[in-house]
């Protein structure tokens, strides 16, 4: 996908599932995702990475056992490896993700909402 140009807006307005990551662009051996949350999703971590969050829009809160952290539009948080962490959104949210090619989106905890990354149409 390099040298291709890609609209964030564009895409999210692509599809309206919930929890279901698609690749917008690769860079180098990370995947850039788009993705749209609502509700609760999986307490869990990445044990072999960090985690960027950035909203795009809406107020997501990336729940930790240390305390809530809240985003809102614009805001970019990074989860570091092996923090257990869950995300949760009120309202729809949403958002990008950049993390390493083949990161799982339940991390080490497979659960029902463990995706598939797919593609944008």
């Amino acid at each position: 996908m390099t040298g291709e140009v890609r609209n964030i807006h564009d895409a999210l307005a692509s599809f309206t599932e919930h929890w279901q990551p698609r690749r917008l662009v690769s860079i180098n051996d990370y995947d850039v995702k788009v993705v749209k949350v609502q509700g609760e999703f999986t307490w869990h971590s990445h044990p072999e990475t960090d985690e960027l969050f950035l909203v795009i829009s809406g107020e997501l809160v990336i729940q930790l056992r240390a305390g809530d952290v809240t985003l809102g539009p614009g805001d970019v948080y990074v989860v570091p490896r092996g923090v257990e962490h869950c995300p949760r959104a009120d309202g729809e949210v949403a958002a990008i993700l950049i993390e390493p090619q083949g990161t799982v989106n339940t991390g080490d905890t497979p659960s029902a909402r463990t995706a598939q990354l797919r593609e944008l149409d």
